[in-house]
């Protein structure tokens, strides 16, 4: 048996140490979400007048790295986002990012076919345990397929990562790791809960929460509306839940405190809470850790829609920005500024209809007010020009707003129309009616 301590103290090294294996024109990868590393990036970046054209790769950014802080940053390194954030379009913004478009279950299967090799991977990582293994703790994603990709890969040990119980693709052991460095073992990055429910997300989750029968296995994403309805889950009479979701957050340790997920009635993984990754306050990474009923899997799992679909009675719920009259969702652009990227929603829409009892919920107020204080709705004729379709409208099933929950399927351009225009905000009905007369997408004999 390899002596596991002495393989850790060979390959131990300083961050500044780490980072000279770094050459110009490289791509190094900083993995995912909470595992970017901090250390090593600042190590990394006090090199920049070294180098050029280093091209990293990052996804769902919960900081700003250190690469990215100096003027010229863009000069020396180039930020490609798989997901974006708020930190992540500031880079963008700044002329030296740029977003990598995906349907997130396919993101392993990039680096194992599409990507050339990485050059250098480095991420946070739990301490090593007695076998020599070191957990990626919060992200699964596709952080092991980086790694079989990765010439060279540099762990950044942090004390403070829990370990998380896994399927597979969760662990790294000494012996395949090319350096170590021990960070200062920063509290993890927090997600914060944002802001407290408003009325029209109340009333949506008062629309969704009577559709989820008891057993049902819920999938959550990331927004005021989901964590609305996942906090009047916890408060209803729902029993028996399960998850397997792509981003684990808060509510759901909210709706297992109140006994309501046991995971009993789940086809697959029984018992066992399924997330590809996790980002939230510290109640959840105290939750999570070491806790045998929560299970990190790879994200070409958690979201394929195959896997899905075998799970009955599955309900996923996520946000949108906008929705036109032919039912094409847009969850990731306002036109052509990008905002956040696909990530999981379709897969998660078409796996939910597919599943025996399931049903796919995109929810969003039906207006918004602009930074110019204009009432706007969100509910269009047609997608801004440049905007994403995100779901196209042959996937969407329900689309809820404050004021009603249809349903897409089956009906034709007409029905949609006029279903869409039921739930769109009165003050903009009229003139969506005209617009849909414009296009042949409505019936003078409706009722208007």
């Amino acid at each position: 048996m390899p002596n596991y301590q002495e393989l850790y103290q060979q390959k131990l090294t300083s961050p500044e140490e780490a980072v000279k294996v770094v050459k110009s024109g490289d791509w190094v990868d900083y993995t995912w979400c909470t595992n970017h590393p901090i250390a090593l990036d600042r190590a990394l970046a006090a090199r920049k007048d070294e180098l050029y054209d280093v091209k990293v790769r990052g996804g769902v950014t919960m900081w700003m790295p250190e690469i990215a802080k100096a003027e010229d940053a863009g000069d020396h390194f180039t930020w490609h986002s798989w997901h974006c954030t708020g930190v992540d379009r500031k880079v963008i913004g700044k002329g030296m990012g740029y977003f990598s478009p995906m349907r997130y279950s396919e993101l392993p299967r990039f680096y194992r076919e599409n990507l050339d090799p990485v050059d250098v991977a480095m991420l946070q990582t739990t301490p090593m345990d007695a076998h020599g293994n070191f957990n990626f703790g919060l992200a699964t994603s596709h952080i092991a397929d980086v790694l079989a990709r990765a010439k060279c890969i540099i762990v950044e040990v942090n004390e403070n990562m829990p370990w998380v119980n896994g399927l597979t693709g969760t662990e790294i052991n000494i012996q395949d790791v090319t350096m170590v460095v021990e960070g200062d073992h920063p509290e993890v990055a927090q997600l914060g809960a944002g802001a407290p429910p408003t009325e029209v997300d109340r009333a949506v989750a008062d629309l969704v929460v009577p559709q989820i029968p008891n057993g049902a296995c819920l999938q959550l994403g990331i927004g005021g509306m989901p964590n609305t309805i996942g906090a009047m889950i916890a408060e209803s009479d729902l029993k028996d839940l399960s998850v397997h979701t792509e981003m684990y957050v808060d509510a759901f340790v909210d709706i297992a405190m109140a006994g309501k997920i046991t995971g009993r009635c789940k086809n697959l993984d029984k018992g066992r809470q399924v997330f590809a990754f996790a980002a939230g306050t510290k109640k959840m990474y105290d939750y999570v850790r070491e806790n045998p009923d929560v299970m990190g899997a790879p994200v070409d799992y958690t979201n394929d829609v195959h896997v899905i679909s075998q799970i009955d009675n599955f309900v996923s719920i996520n946000n949108a920005i906008d929705v036109d009259l032919f039912g094409q969702v847009n969850a990731e652009s306002a036109g052509i500024k990008h905002i956040s990227g696909t990530g999981g929603q379709l897969d998660f829409a078409m796996g939910a209809y597919l599943s025996k009892g399931g049903k796919s919920f995109i929810c969003l107020s039906s207006t918004v007010t602009g930074k110019d204080g204009v009432v706007k709705s969100r509910i269009v004729p047609t997608l801004t020009p440049g905007s994403i379709a995100t779901d196209p409208r042959s996937c969407v099933q329900y689309l809820v707003t404050e004021y009603g929950m249809i349903n897409l399927k089956g009906l034709s351009t007409w029905e949609r129309t006029e279903a869409l225009i039921s739930i769109a905000h009165p003050d903009f009905r009229d003139q969506l009616i005209q617009e849909a007369e414009k296009m042949h997408i409505w019936r003078r004999s409706n009722k208007r």
